[in-house]
């Protein structure tokens, strides 16, 4: 994925934006026809009658045809976006001014002002650049996740490290410049050169995230919880992962007091397989990418590693719920009987 982004956006930036810019120039440069010829890189200009408008709505944007009669007899057709009665308003009989360059009608001078058509080809490359400067910044992404995942994996074993996670959001803030930089400005350079200038501070807040994240997460990845014994039982998402009898892939968690089970009844009554009291719960931790597949709970899941007589156990659910199973597995104290 990432390779084949990165050749769509040199297709996009190296020649189809060319191809936009070669266009623009050539037309910004061509003259006015010499009288009696009609070549296609001259601009010829030639008075109309306004025929009809047709509007032609669409989801984002309006705009309209407009039909225009020549003194031959012969009619064509232009685009303009926006509405009729934007001024300078398409008076039906109207006399204007249409000018072609290369087989279409270029813009239309009315009484009062010149409008440009959906044909002009001044700013094309715009829409070329900046899917180009997107899609090429996605694909540098999706290269280093993949260059991480095949020679760093085994830096980390966290299923989102911040290796892989601060350089997308990185990647994600050039991708929305990238996109967006290429409408306030007037030429492809000058597009590029607000990208570079945004890049060192990209590059400075993914700096600080990255060292700020490093501290956080290195040594133990233990997250200290306190356990919550539910008053009455709970059904919620989770499920019990390992080589045991009670493992559940249904998606849900019973919890209560002395009392876990997994389930795939949403409302936790039938189905059920209940936690043995060998089970014996060790630390809750982050997610792992060596562990068995399981849901990520919008990224906020957590697991806790187990024991079964020497068997690894994982229970995974999302981290508010955690406290519950860490709750139903203590034991429940006993209590002293009454004296007679």
């Amino acid at each position: 994925m990432g390779s084949v982004c990165v050749l769509v956006a040199a297709w996009l930036l190296l020649v189809t934006m060319s191809g936009a810019l070669d266009q623009e120039r050539a037309f910004k440069a061509a003259v006015s026809c010499a009288p009696g010829d009609r070549d296609d890189d001259c601009l010829w200009t030639v008075a109309a009658r306004i025929d009809r408008t047709e509007p032609l709505k669409r989801r984002k944007s309006s705009s309209y045809w407009l039909y225009v009669a020549k003194a031959d007899g012969t009619s064509s057709r232009t685009r303009f976006k926006g509405s009729p009665q934007e001024p300078p308003i398409a008076h039906v009989g109207g006399t204007v001014e249409v000018t072609y360059w290369r087989g279409q009608i270029r813009y239309v001078d009315f009484e009062s002002a010149r409008r440009y058509t959906t044909a002009d080809p001044r700013g094309d490359y715009k829409l070329f650049c900046a899917w180009g400067l997107a899609i090429g910044f996605q694909g540098l992404a999706y290269l280093w996740c993949w260059y991480w995942w095949a020679r760093r994996s085994h830096v980390s074993v966290r299923a989102s490290p911040w290796q892989l996670g601060v350089p997308l959001v990185g990647a994600l803030c050039l991708t929305g410049i990238g996109a967006a930089a290429t409408w306030p400005t007037d030429s492809p350079g000058a597009a590029l050169r607000f990208v570079a200038l945004c890049t060192p501070v990209v590059l400075a807040g993914c700096s600080v995230a990255a060292l700020v994240l490093w501290r956080r997460q290195r040594g133990d990845d233990t997250i200290a919880l306190t356990p919550s014994v539910p008053a009455t039982e709970q059904c919620f998402l989770g499920m019990i992962l390992g080589e045991i009898p009670y493992a559940g892939s249904g998606g849900y968690l019973v919890a209560g007091p002395g009392c876990l089970a997994s389930t795939p009844d949403p409302t936790g009554a039938f189905f059920r397989r209940e936690a043995p009291h060998s089970l014996t719960p060790l630390r809750v931790r982050p997610p792992y990418w060596t562990d068995p597949a399981h849901p990520d709970y919008d990224g906020r899941a957590l697991v806790l590693e187990c024991e079964d007589n020497g068997v690894p156990v994982f229970i995974v659910t999302h981290r508010k719920k955690m406290p519950w199973v860490l709750g139903a597995l203590q034991p429940i104290p006993a209590t002293n009987p009454p004296r007679p």
